[in-house]
């Protein structure tokens, strides 16, 4: 007949120092049980309040849900968002518990126009969150409130022009359209989404170019004319047609595509904490409470698309090649 051992303080003890002994030897074990033991930061390169906030604060309630911890934003607008990357880059520990939420497509810019500090492949974006095409347009109030209006101005005097900064895809799509068209634009750089819609609104420029998520959010105050890719929402951008359609251009789409990015460091280092990360990331999407509070936050449903690591690295790099393909036309801005 056998026996159950009898188990002593002594025996206790004893197998509690080999679980600590485990534990030192094989942290990836406890890691893969515990993650995340505390909040996530995250740094944002524009200012709070704007769209990356609102965007950030729809997709961060829910997903923390599934992650089982909070998020705590940081904000670190400057130098069109050069400054929150090279903080996060220089400062923040990789370890997967900062993370960087940036929109890829104008912050991705910045490294053609101007190399880093950092290794551009030193970090990736691993979530999107969503995307939408940039932009042209007017406040209601505008004396411009045609293509025509703009083209037929622009041959008395160089129109100024908002740009949330210099190097973004509607920026891009704004040059193109002049060398298109033969007619120069003074862009200016009014530091992120509410004040480049503001600009419109108030005469301060002529118009605006900018993602149209904000022109969207902005409402009746404003009237698109041109969109720098496919207007799949229709009305909501008051029909306006492609600037491919309209002038018989091959331009590729401008977009801007709101993501999630990591050190390579911290997903090389902590794989069971990043796949952690991927896989709550992606269950969020799944989740309908995610649409309810992204439209509650001003999204437009058509513009949350969800894509993981090769989607967002693909984008990276396309990015990388329109900056060094419209480099020269940004600097002679």
């Amino acid at each position: 007949m056998s026996m159950k051992p009898f188990i002593t303080r002594r025996t206790l003890l004893g197998t509690g120092a080999a679980a600590a002994a485990m534990t030192l030897t094989t942290p990836g074990l406890v890691r893969a049980n515990t993650f995340p033991e505390r909040n996530i930061s995250v740094y944002i390169p524009t200012s709070e309040g704007g769209g990356a906030d609102r965007n950030f604060r729809a997709f961060s309630s829910v997903w923390k849900e599934k992650l089982g911890t909070d998020f705590e934003p940081g904000f670190y607008p400057g130098a069109s968002g050069r400054v929150g990357y090279e903080i996060y880059m220089g400062k923040a520990d990789p370890d997967c518990y900062n993370l960087i939420f940036g929109n890829m497509g104008p912050e991705v810019l910045n490294w053609a126009m101007q190399d880093p500090s950092f290794d551009v492949n030193d970090y990736f974006y691993f979530g999107q969150v969503d995307k939408d095409p940039c932009c042209l347009f007017v406040g209601a109030e505008s004396p411009l409130q045609t293509m025509d209006d703009i083209i037929a101005a622009s041959k008395t005097r160089k129109l100024n022009v908002g740009t949330s900064r210099m190097a973004h895809p509607a920026s891009i799509g704004l040059l193109a359209l002049g060398e298109k068209l033969g007619i120069e634009f003074n862009l200016i750089p009014l530091q992120g989404g509410k004040s480049t819609v503001a600009g419109a609104v108030t005469g301060e420029v002529d118009f605006s170019v900018l993602t149209s998520g904000s022109v969207i959010a902005a409402g009746d105050s404003v009237k698109t004319l041109l969109v720098f890719g496919n207007n799949v929402v229709g009305e909501a951008l008051d029909n306006a047609p492609s600037i491919n359609d309209a002038y018989d251009m091959d331009l590729p789409e401008m977009l801007s595509a709101r993501a999630f990015g990591i050190h390579k460091k911290a997903a090389d280092d902590h794989p069971d904490r990043f796949e952690t990360l991927t896989t709550t990331f992606r269950e969020t999407f799944d989740d309908p409470k995610l649409m309810e509070a992204y439209v509650a936050s001003r999204g437009t449903p058509e513009y949350l698309q969800y894509a993981g690591v090769e989607e967002c690295e693909a984008f990276k790099q396309s990015m990388l090649e329109l900056g060094a393909r419209y480099k020269s036309l940004l600097s002679g801005a």
